[in-house]
């Protein structure tokens, strides 16, 4: 998809991402899931065709990693705890693994469903 987002209208601007980059930190402090060792992937509702086959794309290990954060949060959950100051995960480790793969998805799912409603006119 080509064109002008907002996502890059803000980062293009010094003014606009001085002011939201503060809120943005913030959302994501709020938000905590890097506090139980989460990264923002891991949170994705799967619940929708598109992710959960980028999921099944994703390279052995890094789904059997995305399973064991899993599993070591919902851990910390139930024991009501959060990580230690060195287990949870820095924002520069917050990498969007399965982002560039959901995006390659709905690409595809998207020309699939053009070639299927694809009409045809006869003369």
């Amino acid at each position: 998809m080509s064109g002008i987002t907002l996502v890059n209208q803000v980062k293009a601007s010094k003014f606009l991402s001085g002011v939201l980059q503060p809120v943005a930190n913030a959302f994501v402090n709020a938000a905590g899931y890097r506090k139980l060792g989460l990264r923002y992937d891991d949170v994705l509702r799967e619940e929708t065709d598109i992710i959960r086959e980028a999921i099944n794309r994703l390279p052995d290990n890094e789904g059997y990693e995305r399973v064991y954060r899993m599993k070591v949060a919902f851990q910390y959950s139930l024991s009501h705890t959060i990580a230690t100051k060195e287990s949870t995960l820095k924002p520069e480790d917050d990498i969007r693994y399965l982002t560039p793969i959901i995006d390659e998805v709905a690409a595809e799912f998207a020309e699939k469903e053009d070639f299927n409603n694809i009409k045809s006119y006869s003369k």
